[in-house]
């Protein structure tokens, strides 16, 4: 599994060309697909198509930037024009962009190579991507078990070595959750850092794009690419982005980290808990001052988040209603019936689950008692958080309560579903950046994540204090083997 800079090297020094990299990679997809299911749609010959351009530039004698040629792998909601976009969703099942996103438009602009769109719940709703609406993506780890969600085409994608790296979105743990089931690293940037124009919008207060690898240095230059100003997005933060790799330092020397307490206790797979445990003595070995903190609201969470995002799924999916695009039943007996009937059979399950929650949070009568409280608490949950960064540099705790449970499992119990999310859910309330890294595995070879949480715009930190774990271990030398 070569890294971002060990395929630039091959590049530059004419040891393999753009197009021979693509096609390795197709290859490993082709290979591997009818195992794994990551991917909703390859994109070979626009793969190929851009693999030829870095050869011509290289040719020329042209410079070209660390993700020129790279394989990459896309979320299937974020827009990508020419190329279908369906949100793993019968809803979009035909929809094909007249516009780029701006994640992959900065993508393709330094040259990146699109080999895929990736597997998700049906419009990024659920922790296993078992709700897509086409198939159910594998755990490369153990393809009887769930790869995470909702961005699990990507993680495992990237986990097998279809792609080198790909992008996820993150709305209450969707990239973090999956890189502790996938044993990758995966982030999820402050709220508003990476233009969110072309993603398609689950609950648009929370959603975040983010960045996958197999490294953490891989996952710094990919957020190199995609951060900044976007003025297509009213949410976008107009900030100077520094260069991530300059955080990337093998010590923590005068570095303060803060075991969030109430992560620990009931719930939490012992395994799991010594697990992170020996991670932390690790981060003190390497210099850093830990101590732990408290965030007393941090466990309520869950219940403001299932409030809060099913409200803004309501208002946001109202525009499928088979007049302006996608779906529309065939045949229907009169308007009425054509707006019900589009829905009903263009929506799954889990998001009908999550429109009628959220339209009865809004309701009249309900608004003051369930959302306006809800948002209440999301605030509370903040200012912890804030009272947390006046003691510590950065935040510690597991990814995921378990490790990847077996498909199928928790498809009866929305609720035992919905407490995959409870460690990451906070981080998106609060739009606070975090990272998920490997940290071990449990005692049947499935991979542990280790949670890393900043202030605001501080993902330098998060960077520095992963890359520094990392490097001490030998986590990443660990590879599920597909053949």
């Amino acid at each position: 599994m070569a890294s971002i800079r060990e395929l630039h090297h091959q590049l530059i020094s004419k040891e393999r060309s753009a197009q021979e990299i693509a096609q390795a990679a197709l290859n490993r997809i082709a290979a591997l697909e009818p195992k794994l299911h990551s991917f909703l749609c390859v994109t070979a010959e626009h793969a190929i198509s851009q693999a030829k351009a870095v050869d011509a530039k290289i040719s020329a004698g042209e410079e070209i930037g660390l993700l020129a040629g790279i394989p990459i792998g896309i979320k299937d909601n974020m827009c990508t024009k020419g190329i279908p976009t369906t949100c793993a969703s019968k809803m979009l099942a035909d929809f094909v962009p007249p516009y780029e996103s701006t994640v992959t438009q900065k993508l393709a602009q330094a040259g990146a190579v699109t080999v895929g769109k990736t597997n998700l719940d049906e419009f990024a709703m659920g922790s296993s991507t078992e709700n897509s609406a086409y198939h159910v993506t594998a755990n490369p780890w153990d393809i009887t078990r769930v790869p995470g969600g909702s961005s699990g085409g990507s993680a495992a994608a990237v986990a097998a070595d279809e792609c080198t790296i790909a992008l996820g979105s993150d709305t209450g743990g969707s990239i973090r959750l999956p890189a502790s089931f996938c044993g990758v690293v995966g982030m999820k940037p402050t709220y508003g850092l990476v233009s969110r124009f072309g993603l398609v919008a689950f609950g648009s207060s929370l959603d975040q794009i983010g960045p996958f690898g197999r490294s953490v240095e891989d996952t710094a230059i990919l957020l190199n690419a995609i951060a900044g100003y976007d003025p297509k997005d009213s949410t976008s933060l107009k900030v100077d982005i520094p260069d991530y790799t300059q955080s990337l330092k093998p010590d923590l020397k005068n570095l303060k980290i803060g075991i969030i307490k109430e992560t620990f206790g009931d719930g939490l797979d012992p395994v799991i808990a010594t697990a992170v445990n020996k991670a932390i003595e690790q981060l003190k070995q390497l210099g850093a001052e830990v101590r732990e903190i408290s965030c007393p609201r941090f466990r309520y969470g869950l219940p403001s988040y299932y409030i809060i995002a099913p409200s803004e799924v309501s208002a946001n999916l109202a525009r499928y209603d088979g007049v302006k695009y996608g779906f529309r039943t065939p045949d229907p007996e009169n308007l009425l019936s054509m707006y019900t009937d589009t829905r009903a059979e263009g929506f799954g399950t889990e998001v009908k689950r999550r429109i009628m929650v959220g339209t009865y949070t809004l309701s009249a009568g309900y608004y003051d008692a369930y959302y306006l409280k809800a948002q209440k608490v999301r605030t509370l949950i903040k200012q912890d958080f804030e009272k947390a960064f006046e003691q510590v540099d950065v935040l510690v705790s597991p990814t995921a309560p378990t490790t990847a449970f077996k498909a199928g499992e928790k498809n009866a119990d929305p609720l035992s579903m919905y407490l995959t999310d409870l460690m990451t859910i906070p981080v998106n309330l609060a739009g606070l950046p975090g990272i998920s890294v490997p940290c071990g595995f449990d005692d049947g070879g499935l991979p542990i994540g280790l949670q890393l949480i900043s202030n605001v715009l501080r993902e330098d930190l998060l960077f520095q204090v992963a890359y520094a774990y990392e490097q001490s271990t030998d986590w990443k030398t660990h590879t599920p083997q597909l053949s």
